[in-house]
């Protein structure tokens, strides 16, 4: 019997899911697109849900996107930074967190530098919590677009073969997608500089290449990765124009791709460094695609968990 609903309160990591449930999330969010593409954009689905963000960390798509998600379902969204709230009083993560609580919230959604923050709050919190991305752990949602993205192109990810390329080691986006289109049937080969390739990566489903050519040749997807110089700390490689040389994507080597392979990025870019700009702004870059899919599927999430049956169609 097909799923119709997520049973968990919370969404932690892909690591959590199984391919059921993935496939019962992209599936909602692709119900769901429909809703963006109206003249009024909104529907009444989350009316009197109330929706905490609760971000540590910088942030454009995720955060909007979420704020966006929420808003289209008619949910009340209330925003919250680390910098805006008591922590920087000295009050602790889980004292803030109860006092959320207390508010009585459906959900919070937590973006942390630190990996397994949301983990720790959701323990302890009757709301639900949504891991908007911590530390160098996971980023599910940034996963489960990628996915929507990739099989809304090729209609399937069973067989595909995905490339992701370059800062492997601070990565949560990396993590995610491994687990995500390894439990989907995909193929996953990574590549980057040997001191930015933790040793661990293999047990998560990838196989990894020697050189980034080889990981990109006959491959359906390539992801390229930012180069997170937030997280460095010591020289991991020689020189950013080197890395470039090496480890970014031009369309020299894009050729050695399969002719209509798609180019993915979680942003935000550096231009020049991971990708040329001709390669992210030209025809085979799906980049923009993963900002309107993050919508869709953010949507999903939210409706799956607080608001009831997937199988209900929004009106």
């Amino acid at each position: 019997m097909p799923l119709i609903s997520l049973t968990q309160k919370d969404l932690l990591g892909i690591e959590d899911l199984t391919p059921e449930e993935i496939k019962l999330i992209l599936d909602t969010a692709e119900m769901l697109k429909e809703i963006s593409r109206r003249e009024i954009k909104k529907v009444p689905t989350l009316r009197g849900k109330t929706i905490v963000t609760f971000f540590f960390e910088s942030s454009t798509r995720t955060r909007t996107s979420f704020d966006i998600a929420a808003k289209r379902l008619s949910a009340d969204t209330f925003s919250l930074t680390g910098s805006s709230s008591s922590l920087t009083k000295g009050e602790t993560l889980l004292d803030t967190a109860r006092n959320l609580e207390a508010m009585n919230p459906d959900l919070i959604i937590i973006r942390h530098p630190a990996s397994g923050a949301p983990h720790f709050v959701a323990e302890r919190i009757k709301p639900g919590v949504i891991n908007a991305g911590d530390g160098m752990h996971e980023h599910p949602t940034q996963a489960l677009l990628d996915m929507l993205t990739v099989r809304d192109r090729f209609g399937r990810l069973d067989g595909l073969k995905l490339a992701i390329v370059g800062d492997l080691f601070h990565s949560r986006v990396a993590r995610s997608n491994i687990m995500g289109f390894s439990k989907m049937g995909a193929k996953v080969m990574v590549a980057g500089p040997p001191s930015l390739v933790p040793p661990f990566i293999q047990h998560l489903g990838a196989e990894v290449a020697p050189t980034m050519e080889e990981a990109i040749s006959g491959a359906d997807v390539i992801m390229m990765l930012r180069v997170q110089n937030e997280r460095l700390q010591g020289a991991f490689f020689p020189s950013v124009r080197e890395y470039a040389v090496f480890y970014g994507l031009d369309r020299k080597k894009l050729a050695l791709a399969k002719e209509n392979a798609l180019v993915m990025h979680p942003g935000p870019i550096n231009r020049g460094v991971e990708i040329s700009p001709d390669v992210a702004d030209g025809p085979q870059s799906v980049i923009m695609d993963q900002v309107t899919n993050g919508v869709a599927v953010r949507m999903a999430v939210l409706l799956l968990l607080i608001g009831g049956r997937a199988g209900e169609k929004a009106n």
